[in-house]
Formats: C-alpha cells, sequence, structure tokens
C-alpha cells in the first residue's frame, strides 16, 4: 500500500470564504501515483472546514451566507471572552474538517458538479490543507 501525503497553501482574504482546492487537489492524487484508494483531505485548522459541492457564484454566495446567518458573528457566545472568533469554531465544528473521497484510476471520484472548497470562516488568513492519499 502506497501512502502519499501533500500540502496545499491557501490565503484567504475574507473572513468568510469559499476557495475552489479541487485542482490542488486532483494534482496532488496524480502526484501519488495512486490509481486506487482513498483521498482524504483535511484542515488542520479550529476555525476552517473542506466542504464538497457546485463551484456556482449564487451558490458559493448561498454558502457564505448561510455560514454568516447560523454562526453570526458576535452572538454572545462563552468562547468570544477569549478570542473574538467563537463563530469560526462552531461553523468548522459543525461543518468538518475534512472529507474522504474513493479514488479510482488515479482520480478522485466525484460528481459532475461536486468540487472540492476550504470554507475559511475566521479570514483572512494563510492556510494549509492536507492531502492524503492511500492505496495501490
Amino acid at each position: 500500500m502506497e501512502i502519499f501525503f501533500h500540502e496545499i497553501s491557501v490565503s484567504t482574504r475574507q473572513r468568510i470564504e469559499i476557495v475552489d482546492i479541487t485542482r490542488q487537489v486532483e494534482e496532488a492524487v496524480t502526484k501519488s501515483g495512486v490509481k486506487n484508494g482513498l483521498c482524504l483531505i483535511h484542515a488542520p485548522h479550529a476555525t476552517a472546514a473542506i466542504v464538497a459541492n457546485e463551484n456556482e457564484y449564487g451558490l458559493i454566495n448561498d454558502i457564505v451566507r448561510k455560514v454568516e446567518e447560523v454562526f453570526p458573528i458576535g452572538a454572545g457566545y462563552q468562547h468570544d471572552r477569549i478570542d473574538d472568533n467563537a463563530h469560526a469554531h462552531l461553523a468548522s465544528a459543525f461543518i468538518g474538517s475534512s472529507r474522504i473521497f474513493p479514488v479510482k484510476n488515479s482520480r478522485i471520484l466525484r460528481g459532475t458538479w461536486q468540487n472540492v472548497f476550504l470554507v475559511e470562516a475566521d479570514g483572512p488568513r494563510n492556510r494549509r490543507v492536507v492531502v492524503e492519499v492511500l492505496g495501490e
């Protein structure tokens, strides 16, 4: 079994932002040499998440708006006494910091309209995303 690690660097510019990282993930899978297996995509941050969905401008804005609505900034969270970013911790906790895709014929299996995104909830920041590919 082969195990391959790759890190993607992402610089965000907004407090809440959705960044398409599909191309970088697919490049990592190709570089891994793994033909069939699994691809783990993980944001090792307490205030960022990973999602899979369609890269359509309106939908991206809808996702940002929904994150702001469900996890509003300054809503009296206890953690804000320490860091003033409880909304971002909650968004990451509920959305999730990892996604797993099957790999077949050296490509991640995703739906026609399914891309991979980093969800920034406490930007702007420099983030890293870990891609681990396992298989043969």
